[in-house]
This record gives structure tokens, C-alpha cells and sequence, in this order.
């Protein structure tokens, strides 16, 4: 299952949104208002919890600097990952598109595909927040 968010402008540089997605307890604050729970595990894993859902164990699985950053799920039970690619446009201006890949049987994609696609558009938009 593949699911992309359209590109996101912010008013920062490759280098700031790079900077603000690699250490993992900012990700509190793109975290949509129906957020149950948020904890950081280590300086490379959290998890969190929506209402309703199941605790999600997100671990940072690759960075490559200033354009790419891939969480991952860091159980082996739902494979997924989530990839952050940034793109600069300006000194003080950067694009960052979300995407979604994972695998998971039709009754399930068809059970999480609404939910993931709302919180990955809500991570999208709140990036309006990074460096606040």
C-alpha cells in the first residue's frame, strides 16, 4: 500500500527541516489533536497512540542529510515505512512530501487505508509548525 501527501511548502530551510525531523521528539508536535499518547523510547525510537488506535513503535531507519528521512515501524509484525523528502526552494524555503509504504493483506489496507491517509495529511500540514 503506497500513499503520498501532496507537497508541503515551509518557511525554512532543507537544513532546519532536516535538523527538526531527525530528532524524534519533535514529532509530538506534528502530531494530529486526537493523539492518546506519545513517548519517546530512545534518541531513535517513540511511540504513540491515536484515539481508538493501537500504539504505533516508530523507529528512524535512514537519514540522509537535509533531504531524506525514513521512520520506520519497529515491529516486524506491520512492515511500513514513513519517508520524508525535502527539497529545497530558497535560502529560507523548503518542500516536504510524506509517503506511506507498507504491506499488509487486503482486509487490512482496506480497514487502515482512511486513517493513515488523515494522519499522514495531518503530519503534512502541521509542518507549518517546525522551529516554532
Amino acid at each position: 500500500m503506497h500513499i503520498e501527501t501532496p507537497k508541503k511548502q515551509v518557511a525554512k530551510s532543507d537544513k532546519e527541516v532536516f535538523e527538526f525531523l531527525t530528532d524524534i521528539k519533535n514529532f509530538e508536535t506534528l502530531m494530529p489533536d486526537n493523539i492518546d499518547k506519545f513517548e519517546v523510547l530512545d534518541e531513535n525510537t517513540f511511540k504513540f497512540a491515536l484515539k481508538g488506535m493501537p500504539e504505533i513503535v516508530l523507529r528512524l531507519k535512514e537519514q540522509n542529510p537535509h533531504d531524506k528521512v525514513v521512520l520506520g515501524a519497529a515491529s516486524d509484525k506491520l512492515p511500513f515505512t514513513l519517508t520524508a523528502d525535502i527539497n529545497t526552494l530558497g535560502e529560507n524555503e523548503s518542500e516536504v512530501a510524506l509517503s506511506f509504504e507498507g504491506e499488509f493483506n487486503a482486509m487490512m489496507a482496506m480497514m487502515i487505508k482512511a486513517p493513515i491517509t488523515n494522519f499522514m495529511g495531518t503530519l503534512s500540514n502541521n509542518m507549518d509548525k517546525i522551529g516554532q
